[in-house]
């Protein structure tokens, strides 16, 4: 038994490679028991243990500075690095991240939410090291998914220019959260489908043995793996942007890993090590199936029902409105399953889009598509839409192209953290002129709203809606909003989820908005009439629809009182979802009990 509470980084050094085999299995035991109490990403942690003990033996940490991009596959690195003791708070409220974080731990180097940031926050590591005189290596881990994003190659095209002693650990699953698109991924496929390399590689071998040609070659490009590479490959790109490229190792030989690492921590140039790993390896389903068990939810004692989620809601309305309009394409980045789009490729493969982790492309790409008569759906999770910015202004608003953009897991999300929280779509998209957005409360709602997004909207029109189960909500027709009034002085506002915590709450009417914005002039009539208006909203206050209307009715010369319940100047840390509407004020209990406060004083 190695796995205790005295295991380190340190421990780990010292045990020979047979032990370092068992441990790996018992990690591995380990995190198939224990991820599933917290809920957690499983399939990409098994993928990675011998990697990250491997990573453990060869290098030291803090002094070096391993980096992981998207950061769900450190849970190995964790345990190694003093939180074994901690894993089962992780992900929960004032436990363990399920990403690195710097305020966590000395171990960990950067945070790790978002992919495809790795390698320029490891050679902005690498270089301030080399500034400031101090020894260390820096590793950054990516993975073939994370590979598909521009910042990695951003990151890759620098690293020679800058002349950084850094190694880059691609881990290559095959797979990133859906299965890997487009030609990054078809060039690893190649580099990985290595058998003309190896069945020529002794044949190659042997001529030169025999032949002084050969042998005089083989010299003038260092050796004999170069010469065959070079023969079959001409190169690759890795070797072409200034890299000493190694592999591809199998990632779950550890003794192969150790040494490769090994050789690659004592060159004194930068050094891709390619990595071939299994994700979900040593637990069947998984293996079998890594997109579903990706992310497993917290186990649970008690069966109930399956309401269908808000994802798969608008996944199968848009496929059924796709039935009868060629012009509808769907565009993802890499989420094919977590925003619902599953049914769009299925039925209409043609006109289906799986980018790859690339929204900024998948965002411009869209507006490719408008400029043709297409009407393009982007389905893009909150917390990923933020890498947009720039194209949403550029590409799309400016000579207002129309494209519908999906916001999956809109408002909090739960126990992912800081970097996952999806508050700031509303403050960023209501910034920029001409954007439409919907922010539906139920799932009759949603699908009205995205029929209106994609049929009644010039320009940007966006439709946002929260992870989990749907409220199924009354059918009818489309109304921007609902007003229940007018039997007392005091109006109660929201949008989205929390329109079910403000609705028949004694002493007071309620507005739910459905069209969040622009604010229509009758919201605005209707709310300068009442004394106190309260405002409610899951996501963060500057800049929030709640501050607009605010100032909306100061212009209109509004004397009455007005306040603001949301996320103000903070970042959402990790707890389940109720607990995060219960801090904020947000739940119906909350609601209740800050209206009767209000009528007190």
């Amino acid at each position: 038994m190695f796995l205790d509470e005295n295991i380190s980084s340190q421990s780990v050094k010292a045990l020979s490679v047979s032990e370092k085999k068992e441990l790996c299995a018992e990690i591995r035991e380990f995190l198939i028991e224990n991820i599933p109490k917290t809920g957690g990403h499983l399939a990409s942690n098994l993928g990675t243990v011998e990697l990250t003990v491997a990573l453990h033996s060869v290098f030291t940490t803090p002094e070096d500075k391993i980096v992981f991009d998207v950061g769900h596959q450190s849970y190995t690195h964790k345990i190694l690095t003093g939180r074994y003791k901690d894993f089962s708070t992780l992900r929960c409220e004032g436990g363990i991240s399920g990403f690195p974080r710097t305020v966590e731990s000395e171990h960990d180097a950067f945070i790790g939410g978002h992919s495809s940031i790795s390698i320029s926050a490891a050679l902005g590591i690498a270089k301030a090291m080399e500034i400031k005189g101090e020894k260390g290596n820096v590793v950054a881990v990516i993975g073939d998914g994370a590979l598909t994003g521009g910042q990695a190659f951003e990151g890759l095209n620098n690293v020679s220019k800058l002349s950084s002693n850094l190694i880059i650990i691609l881990n290559d699953n095959q797979m990133s959260i859906s299965k890997n698109h487009g030609a990054v991924a078809d060039y690893l496929t190649d580099i990985r489908s290595s058998k003309t390399y190896f069945e020529k590689k002794e044949a190659v071998k042997d001529f030169l043995a025999k032949s002084a040609f050969g042998q005089d070659i083989s010299k003038s490009i260092s050796g004999t793996k170069d010469f065959i590479r070079f023969a079959l490959y001409q190169s690759n790109i890795f070797e072409s942007l200034g890299f000493k490229y190694f592999g591809p190792v199998n990632g779950h030989n550890i003794e192969k890993l150790i040494d490769t690492l090994t050789v690659a921590k004592l060159r004194n140039e930068p050094c891709i090590v390619h990595v071939n790993t299994k994700k979900g390896k040593g637990y069947a389903p998984a293996e079998a199936n890594s997109g579903e068990y990706h992310g497993v939810a917290k186990a649970t004692q008690t069966v109930v029902h399956r309401t269908p989620g808000y994802s798969e809601i608008m996944g199968r309305e848009l496929c059924r409105i796709a039935a009868s309009d060629e012009r509808i394409c769907a565009v993802v980045a890499a989420m094919k399953y977590g925003t619902g789009l599953q049914y769009m490729a299925k039925a209409h493969p043609e006109r289906f889009f799986d980018v790859g982790i690339a929204e900024q492309h998948a965002l411009t790409f869209s507006c490719g598509l408008a400029t043709q008569g297409l009407i393009p759906v982007f389905a893009v999770y909150s917390t990923f839409l933020q890498r947009c910015y720039d194209q949403i202004i550029h590409d799309a608003a400016i000579e207002k192209k129309h494209i519908v953009l999906c916001v999956d897991r809109a408002g909090f999300i739960g126990e992912d953290g800081e970097t996952h929280q999806g508050i700031f779509d509303v403050a960023m998209l209501t910034s920029i002129p001409g954007v439409t957005v919907f922010s539906p409360s139920s799932a009759a709602e949603l699908k009205l709203s995205l029929h209106k997004a994609i049929y009644d909207c010039d320009g940007i029109a966006v439709v946002r809606y929260p992870r989990g189960s749907s409220v199924s909500g009354k059918k009818g027709e489309y109304r921007d909003f609902l007003y229940s009034g007018k039997n007392s002085d005091t109006l109660l506002i929201s949008y989205g989820r929390t329109v079910h915590s403000i609705v028949d709450i004694e002493g007071t009417d309620s507005l739910a908005m459905n069209r969040i914005f622009p604010i229509s002039d009758e919201i605005c009539d209707i709310a300068s009439s009442y004394k106190k208006i309260m405002f409610f909203e899951e996501g963060i206050r500057n800049g929030g629809i709640g501050e607009k209307l605010m100032c909306m009715l100061y212009l209109r010369g509004y004397k009455g009182d007005f306040s603001i319940t949301a996320v103000d100047n903070e970042f959402v840390k990790t707890a389940d979802t109720e607990s995060q509407l219960k801090k904020y004020g947000l739940d119906r209990e909350s609601v209740i009990e800050k209206v009767k406060n209000e009528n007190q004083t």
